[in-house]
C-alpha cells in the first residue's frame, strides 16, 4: 500500500495549523503601531485570503499604497507572529504530528510547498524542521499559489512523479496549484476556507484527528 506514495507535501498556513487568525491580528497590530486606521475584521480578511501572499494582501486592501508602506508593514506583521507562535499560541491542528510520525516510521519524505516566508514556517515547525527533506517557500518562487510554481519546485527537489506524492491544503488556491501538476489533494477546510469549493479534491475531512496515514493513502486511490 505505501509503495503507492513516496511523499507526503504540506501547505502551512491553515493546512498544518490555524495561522490565520494569529496572522490578522498580526497584521491588525502593525497598523495600529504605523498610525493606520485600518482595521480587518473576519469579514474583510475572509475575502484578502483569496489573494495569496501577505503583501499582495495589503495591496489588495489599499491600492495605492507605497512599497516602502507595504514592506513595513509586513515585516513588523512577521515580527508580531513569530512571536505569538514561539510563545505558543499557535498549535497543530489535530492529527498532523501524528501523521507525520507515521510518514516518517514508514519512510515517506516530507516536504513543505507554501507561498509563507521562510521565516514563519521555520517559526512554526521549530525543531520539527529537520523532519522535511524540502521546504519550497515565498522566497523560493516568482508566482504565488494559485500558480503551481511552488509545487513544480518541490516535486523537482524531490524528484518524483506527481502520482507518487500526496499533498495536503487548505485552500482553493492551493489546490487549484496542486492539481494543475497531476497531484493529487486532500483537503482540511480551516476557520477562513470551510463551505468554500474544493471540486477536484480526492476528499474534503474536517481534519486529520483520528484518520491514519493508510486511510489517507486509500483516498487517494
Amino acid at each position: 500500500m505505501m509503495n503507492r506514495v513516496a511523499a507526503l507535501i504540506f501547505d502551512v498556513d491553515g493546512t498544518l495549523a490555524e495561522t490565520e487568525e494569529a496572522h490578522r491580528y498580526a497584521f491588525n497590530r502593525a497598523f495600529s503601531e504605523s498610525g493606520l486606521s485600518w482595521t480587518w475584521n473576519q469579514a474583510i480578511y475572509r475575502q484578502l485570503l483569496k489573494v495569496s501572499g501577505g503583501k499582495e494582501r495589503i495591496l489588495a486592501f489599499a491600492p495605492d499604497a507605497s512599497p516602502e508602506l507595504v514592506a513595513g508593514l509586513h515585516s513588523r506583521k512577521n515580527q508580531i507572529y513569530t512571536k505569538m507562535v514561539a510563545s505558543g499560541q499557535v498549535s497543530f491542528r489535530p492529527g498532523i504530528e501524528s501523521l507525520i510520525s507515521s510518514a516518517r516510521a514508514q519512510g515517506l519524505k516530507l516536504a513543505i510547498a507554501t507561498t509563507a516566508t521562510r521565516a514563519n514556517v521555520e517559526a512554526l515547525l521549530g525543531a520539527r524542521k529537520a523532519f522535511f527533506h524540502t521546504i519550497a517557500c515565498a522566497e523560493d518562487v516568482r508566482r504565488k499559489k494559485p500558480d503551481p510554481e511552488v509545487y513544480a519546485l518541490v516535486l523537482k527537489r524531490l524528484d518524483l512523479a506527481p502520482d507518487k506524492c500526496l499533498v495536503l491544503e487548505d485552500s482553493p488556491n492551493g489546490l487549484i496549484a496542486a492539481t494543475a501538476l497531476g497531484l493529487k489533494v486532500i483537503v482540511t477546510p480551516s476557520l477562513y476556507t470551510r463551505g468554500l469549493d474544493f471540486s477536484g479534491a480526492c476528499a474534503v475531512l474536517p481534519d486529520l484527528g483520528g484518520v491514519t496515514l493508510a486511510r489517507l493513502i486509500d483516498l487517494k486511490g
